[in-house]
């Protein structure tokens, strides 16, 4: 009876995961015209230059709040229409001494920098909602991004995202980020991973259905937080939950898939789980939050597909590894105990001769349906390598994903959900 009905749940996960999968990628054929005109559009210099602001809220970032900065003044953008905004968050470390060196007036006169574009300000630790909203009330500008202390911009991003707000109704650009110069096992997974939401983001946007407004680079018009207010704290997720509020109240938010942002990964095991629980933890929090969105039509494929979809992977990834490793445990069981009634019996040597029978191939539907969603989610992280690189390569962090990101993701999502159902809460780092 349990075996049946385990079965059975399996069956469904997997048709939703190889539905999901389908779907997207005809998603992606019927829109590659489109993206491809967007290239040629994107690649010229804008017509009009709007005033914009970016916001660089930081605390405890002494080592990578330089680079941050720095990244932002080479922007290809004009300087008379351009300001930073650094707040330090209450920072116990070194970054306070870091920003001001970015507003002596004494800088030395081989200084490329116009540092008189940045402009820094100290505050109580709140949190990085507030540092938000109060670099918000220190600016006029007609677009305003944010950009995390522990990322760098490409410095043709800007100039890409602005083409989009030609469009008048689009209210938010997102763009594409990309791990910085990844060089660990655990990066390198994680870059393949960005790679691959570089792509469906860019799905999600023609989709009308963005649920996330990214940290690293993500710009808004200033008229976006009059009409819907500002930051809010929103369980440690304030770009996850902006976007939402926007989505709640229609609107548009476009994606700039060639505007490109380098973000710092965790190196360690422990910093990514830290990091992934509170992403899945602010996941869960703002879609019961914002639980009246599903399966509303007037909230188009944000509520009908994509959220309830988004939701449910969570379950499909806790579940599939879970009863993964309980089969294996019986597994297991069944041949220690056939080792303790028969022993060990290798044979002559001349007994290893292998063959090869077709019949003994599995072909229930499970291990068919698995395979499908396995070859679906390969083409996906090829087609977005494509969109992120330019190119399709061939790597071994191809390798280590496929082999050893299914069981990682599962100890982020197991925590979360008990972070959820025990009301723990999540830590920054």
């Amino acid at each position: 009876m349990l075996g049946n009905l385990g079965d059975t749940i399996t069956y469904v996960l997997l048709f939703i995961s190889l539905y999901f999968e389908v779907f997207i990628l005809i998603t992606y054929v019927e829109y590659r015209p489109h993206m491809k005109r967007e290239n040629r559009r994107t690649g010229a210099k804008p017509t009009y230059y709007p005033t914009v602001s970016i916001i660089v809220p930081c605390w405890n970032e002494e080592f990578t709040i330089g680079k941050t900065l720095h990244s932002l003044l080479d922007l290809d953008y004009p300087k008379n229409k351009l300001e930073i905004i650094a707040v330090d968050d209450g920072s116990t470390d070194g970054t306070w001494a870091v920003l001001q060196k970015f507003v002596n007036p004494n800088q030395s006169a081989h200084d490329r920098y116009d540092k008189t574009r940045v402009r820094i300000f100290h505050k109580e630790n709140g949190g990085k909602h507030t540092a938000l909203n109060f670099a918000l009330g220190q600016s006029t500008s007609e677009l305003v991004g944010c950009l995390d202390a522990d990322s760098y911009v490409h410095k043709d991003a800007l100039t890409h995202i602005v083409h989009y707000f030609e469009d008048k109704a689009t209210m938010a650009v997102t763009p594409s980020v990309k791990i910085y110069k990844p060089e660990t096992i655990l990066q390198m997974i994680q870059g393949v991973e960005y790679g691959w939401g570089i792509f469906l983001r860019k799905i999600l946007s023609y989709l009308g259905a963005l649920y996330v407004t990214p940290g690293p680079f993500s710009i808004f018009r200033r008229d976006v937080f009059k009409r819907i207010g500002e930051y809010r704290h929103a369980h440690n997720t304030e770009d996850m939950e902006l976007a939402m509020r926007m989505q709640a109240h229609h609107m548009k938010i476009a994606n700039a898939h060639n505007a490109v942002v380098y973000t710092v990964a965790p190196r360690t095991l422990s910093k990514l789980i830290t990091q992934r629980v509170r992403w899945t933890h602010g996941f869960i929090k703002n879609v019961i939050d914002y639980k009246f969105i599903f399966f509303r039509k007037q909230y188009g494929n944000l509520g009908i597909f994509i959220l309830p979809i988004a939701s449910v992977s969570i379950v499909t990834g806790i579940y599939i590894i879970g009863r993964s490793v309980i089969n294996t445990i019986i597994s297991l069981s069944h041949s220690i105990q056939k080792f303790m009634i028969t022993g060990f019996n290798f044979g002559s040597p001349s007994s290893f001769n292998f063959s090869f029978d077709i019949f003994s191939i599995n072909t229930e539907f499970i291990a068919f349906a698995s395979t499908i969603v396995l070859i679906g989610t390969l083409a996906m992280v090829l087609v977005s390598r494509k969109m992120a690189e330019g190119k399709l390569t061939f790597g071994m962090d191809l390798v280590y994903f496929a082999t050893l990101y299914t069981f990682i993701a599962p100890l982020w999502l197991v925590k979360a959900v008990y972070n959820v159902l025990f009301s723990v809460r999540t830590t920054w780092r």
